[in-house]
């Protein structure tokens, strides 16, 4: 019932709340990014969801300006800001898909949505059916080192996640997103 109902309730919830608290620090956001480094405040991209269709997913923009579609594994070669790195660092920069989520694009909790281009994990998720979901803010692969995943391994920690979707679960998640923002930084 959760998985059908109660999910996107949850997230509705969640954005409501979390835009009320967090709208000021994304005003600053916003503000730091245009005066700093010059260029649109946010960042466009066509993603993959739920069902395989595609959506313009939004985030703060911590890369240069004109950067093309780069999967997380490539980040390391792009020279960011110094805004681009702390909104990047502490994941700030993913505060607009707060508007993903109230359009029913995303959802708080599930698999990152990939870019159209990686293919070889789209695959993956259609073949263990992850892509009939929505994809989330955060996830069970992200909180288990994402960046660091290979294809397969994301794959397989999406699966895990849609075979036991629950409200139990997603709130595991979302602490567990709070945990991993505390840890060190990766090393490229």
């Amino acid at each position: 019932m959760y998985e059908l109902f109660g999910k996107r309730l949850f997230d509705i919830l969640i954005i409501f709340c979390a835009g009320v608290l967090l709208s000021p620090l994304m005003v600053l956001i916003s503000l730091l990014i245009k005066i700093f480094d010059c260029g649109p405040v946010f960042f466009k991209q066509k993603r993959v969801g739920q069902h395989g269709d595609i959506f313009w997913f939004y985030k703060f923009r911590s890369m240069p300006v004109n950067t093309g579609d780069i999967s997380s594994d490539k980040i390391g070669e792009i020279k960011l800001s110094w805004i681009g790195k702390v909104i990047r660092r502490t994941n700030l920069d993913e505060l607009p898909q707060l508007l993903n989520i109230l359009k029913g694009d995303m959802s708080v909790v599930g698999p990152r949505p990939s870019i159209p281009s990686q293919g070889e994990l789209i695959a993956i998720r259609k073949n263990n059916g992850s892509i009939l979901f929505r994809p989330g803010l955060t996830g069970l692969a992200q909180i288990c080192s994402f960046d660091g995943m290979t294809v397969s391994q994301k794959a397989e920690y999406d699966a895990r996640y849609v075979d036991n979707i629950s409200f139990k679960n997603d709130i595991k998640i979302i602490l567990g997103t709070f945990t991993y923002l505390l840890k060190p930084p990766p090393v490229y």
